[in-house]
């Protein structure tokens, strides 16, 4: 399979300079109030306005990716929303579609994942299966498909230790975890970096684009 860069206005590119935090920055900054929420696909706030963010990661921790275009995307095995033991092996022989969201039931994500739902059709068509991978338990994921209707797979990733091995990057100092899409061809190699935390729907555009050109 072919390899194909996209160059978008929200995608990381290869080389990216970005500033270290200032050390002044609140532990306990007020970033985002509930009428916000519609801004910043993927965030569970609390009655609270105020947002707790972890210490401030380092610029490097942030934006370096382990999986890159080229690179063989690590092996995992994790729960499916019925609480089946899912492994990325069981993919092998085909393309496979692995995207990392937020969080179940926020305003982005459910976006996102009726939009691959709309177009499962077209996916299976190019012969590619779709995977959803967040942080939330089975039984979350269990309501998000059923209330939905989602024909793909969800994954846990309780302790987000697939999307620390991935090298997902993380928004807003670390508070908010990334959106990130991975194509992976045949043999688990990834073929397809895309990200873009703001704009759900397009992680679909770009990937079907994708399989159809190769």
């Amino acid at each position: 399979m072919a390899s194909i860069s996209l160059h978008t206005a929200h995608s990381f590119p290869s080389s990216l300079h970005t500033q270290t935090p200032k050390p002044t920055l609140s532990h306990n900054l007020p970033i985002l109030s509930k009428s916000s929420q519609s801004q910043f696909h993927g965030l569970k706030l609390s009655n609270s306005s105020h947002l707790s963010i972890p210490s401030p990661v380092s610029a490097k921790s942030a934006i370096v990716a382990k999986v890159s275009e080229g690179t063989q995307a690590p092996s995992f095995t994790l729960k499916d929303q019925n609480g089946r033991s899912v492994s990325l092996s069981k993919f092998k022989g085909k393309p496979v579609v692995v995207y990392f969201y937020p969080a179940d039931e926020t305003p982005g994500c459910t976006k996102q994942a009726c939009a691959f739902r709309d177009s499962y059709e077209k996916f299976k068509k190019a012969g590619a299966e779709v995977i959803g991978i967040s942080g939330d338990d089975t039984s979350s994921h269990k309501a998000f498909a059923e209330k939905y209707k989602l024909p793909f797979t969800l994954l846990s990733d309780e302790g987000n230790k697939v999307r620390k091995d991935w090298g997902v990057p993380s928004d807003l100092f670390g508070a908010l975890p990334g959106r990130q899409t991975y194509v992976l061809d045949n043999n688990g190699v990834c073929r397809l970096v895309y990200n873009n935390q703001f704009q759900p729907e397009k992680h679909i555009d770009e990937t079907l684009k994708f399989l159809k050109s190769v």
